[in-house]
């Protein structure tokens, strides 16, 4: 089992992140320019990418001092690890989020300008579906313990699925549900800037954005389903889940925006991330008989992950090479 069972979720701490997480979305809003459209940099990207790391390194030291003058320097440490490792593997598996990002706004065309505002509503819709899916899961893992081993499996097979299709693209011209809503909605043909619905002629219609806004959703979803059963083989605490994945969906955005225009370069780290979700399974379904310490969890996923980004562009740069100039 996950290496301890407590919460240390008080009501004043999920206050304080709560307060926090609405603080930096209405920052994000009213202060960096979220509601204006435009293009966002790389400088910029990248240094949102930092902020959000730092911020998630902050956290953690800061509950390692809370914990451990309370609880002593044992509880500190695990809860500690449980954080690092959660936040390290919802960080890595929300990258798969940024390929189907990359696809949706090529399939829509959509202007590098109007991207910014509409990733900021799926982030705030994935917030919602993943306090949702989390306390679901945990109350039902606090009553059908063996509901862990069945989240076990489900990560094996899913990461073998990824294995075999990682290079195959889904055909968004043949999505169920962008032909229900294309055969129930008006669409207009065009962008109408950030709007999701206009009037014409007294008519409501639908703008593209919207169909865009509805992907983005279902692919938050659907990822969901997948990253948040992994962080049960890390801990069963619903402060240490919650607060890990807030902060690797609130990096996202920036993550999109750095590596979007590379995304080709790291064409490996799906491999890697199936990779990660096989290892986990494994460790779920082995939790009777085998106990793989925190620490040892954290490394692994790392390697994973740093191998396989590595890896891609170390190939990517010799295919470059070989390449007629």
């Amino acid at each position: 089992m996950p290496a301890t069972h407590i919460s240390i979720g008080e009501p004043w701490m999920w206050g304080a992140f709560i307060v926090f997480v609405l603080a930096m979305l209405a920052l994000d809003l009213f202060v960096f320019g979220g509601r204006k459209a435009h293009r966002v940099s790389v400088r910029e990207a990248g240094g949102w990418v930092i902020a959000w790391c730092l911020l998630a390194l902050a956290f953690a030291g800061l509950l390692w001092w809370y914990l451990n003058a309370e609880f002593g320097a044992e509880i500190a440490r695990d809860k500690t690890l449980e954080f690092l490792t959660g936040y390290l593997i919802e960080q890595s598996l929300s990258i798969d989020n940024m390929f189907v990002f990359v696809m949706i706004f090529g399939y829509f065309a959509v202007p590098p300008p109007l991207q910014r505002r509409v990733l900021l509503y799926g982030v705030l819709g994935a917030i919602v579906m993943r306090a949702a899916m989390i306390f679901a899961g945990v109350w039902l893992v606090s009553q059908f313990t063996w509901l862990l081993y069945v989240f076990g499996v489900f990560l094996i097979i899913t990461g073998i699925k990824m294995l075999m299709f990682a290079d195959k693209q889904p055909d968004l011209d043949n999505n169920p549900l962008l032909r229900w809503i294309r055969g129930h909605m008006r669409i207009t043909p065009g962008f109408h800037g950030e709007r999701f619905f206009v009037v014409l002629n007294g008519v409501r219609w639908a703008t593209p954005m919207f169909l865009v806004l509805v992907l983005i959703e279902a692919s938050d979803l659907m990822f969901a389903v997948d990253s948040i059963p992994a962080i049960f083989a890390v801990t069963t605490d619903p402060f240490i889940i919650f607060t890990s994945n807030i902060f690797a969906i609130m990096g996202l955005r920036a993550l999109y925006f750095l590596l979007a225009d590379m995304a080709d370069r790291f064409h490996l780290l799906k491999y890697g991330l199936a990779l990660v979700l096989v290892f986990i399974g494994g460790k779920m379904t082995l939790m009777p008989w085998f106990h793989l310490p925190v620490e040892w969890s954290l490394a692994v996923v790392g390697v994973v992950i740093l191998g396989s980004v590595g890896l891609s562009l170390i190939l990517t740069r010799k295919e470059n090479r070989t390449q007629p100039q």
